[in-house]
């Protein structure tokens, strides 16, 4: 087998459906699990808004389309009591919905994606929450 690369936006990496599908199936396990759930349910307040704009994001980070709109880094930054062992359990979390959909390069690039994201997100999280301690990062996929 051939070594994956990284080429996301690319609108031949997936389709819109399995975008529909990632979003919604890793939002299922999110909601059911007893570290992530809480916190979704308690600061999501119309999911199928919140799916709208999920799949919007996707789209746009994995297949280039232009439908989202928003900033998702202060909606991140505000919640509280976060840490790093949430982000690592989004990821992984987000690792095995991609890892069951039986497409591998949107495995591979989702996955790097969120990675990033997470990373980004984390980063940023403690740079203004918590500027005079130490950065903790996340682990590595």
């Amino acid at each position: 087998m051939s070594q994956l690369e990284f080429i996301a936006p690319d609108p031949n990496l997936c389709t819109e459906e399995e975008i529909s599908q990632l979003v919604h199936t890793f939002y299922a396990r999110a909601r059911r699990d007893p570290s992530l759930g809480p916190i979704f349910e308690a600061h999501v307040v119309d999911w199928d808004a919140h799916f709208v704009q999920m799949i919007n994001f996707w789209s746009m980070k994995l297949r280039g389309t232009s439908h989202f709109r928003g900033a998702p880094m202060p909606k991140h930054v505000a919640l509280p009591g976060l840490n790093a062992q949430l982000f690592e359990r989004w990821l992984q979390l987000f690792r095995q919905t991609t890892s069951e959909m039986g497409n591998p390069i949107l495995q591979f690039n989702a996955d790097m994606l969120a990675y990033h994201i997470g990373t980004r997100l984390w980063q940023r999280y403690q740079m203004e929450r918590y500027p005079d301690r130490e950065m903790v990062e996340l682990s590595q996929m």
